[in-house]
């Protein structure tokens, strides 16, 4: 099998949060040595996007997008851990997504061919008991992958509000030994 590689792109709006709190459960399952790079969005804010496609094009990112978009094509497995905010992906997480366009563009970058076969998953903490009111989140990121020819590995949901309530989710906490096998 060959090494995978795990890009955890942490989304919400607090430190240690439940999402946050799921994706490490996760994460501690993964077979010893393999490889965890782990990077929240709130370190590594990105201006809002701007379609440059019909001006005069999008030219290679710098800063924090840079480093965005480098940990992004060196991952084979990109999980986005993203607390459910108004039944979507929190606000930089969006824009992160939106990003995705520019690199699309960006000459030199072959974004769509090189993203192509990594897997992508989601983690998401939600309030809301009817795990239904998370569709639209999950529908985000499965389209991302299918748009872009990746495997989409799911999302592992649970419930919480208050920093460590999704500990006492127990089938959240369950699906997570198992969710990236």
């Amino acid at each position: 099998m060959a090494t995978r590689t795990f890009l955890f792109l942490l989304g919400s709006s607090r430190a240690d949060g439940n999402t946050g709190t799921l994706a490490r459960l996760a994460a501690e399952q993964l077979p010893a040595g393999t490889e965890q790079r782990w990077l929240d969005l709130r370190d590594l804010p990105l201006p809002d996007f701007e379609d440059r496609r019909h001006a005069d094009g999008h030219t290679a990112p710098t800063g924090h997008a840079a480093t965005l978009l480098e940990a992004t094509l060196a991952a084979t497995d990109v999980v986005v851990a993203s607390p459910l905010y108004w039944y979507a992906v929190s606000t930089s997480t969006k824009r992160y997504l939106d990003h995705w366009s520019g690199w699309l563009e960006t000459p030199g970058v072959d974004f769509q061919r090189r993203m192509a076969g990594k897997t992508l998953w989601g983690v998401t903490a939600l309030a809301d008991a009817d795990p239904a009111a998370a569709e639209p989140l999950a529908g985000t990121l499965r389209n991302s992958a299918r748009y872009l020819g990746m495997r989409w590995g799911g999302v592992l949901l649970g419930n919480g509000s208050k920093p460590g309530d999704v500990l006492s989710d127990t089938g959240a906490t369950a699906r997570a030994k198992t969710f990236f096998s």
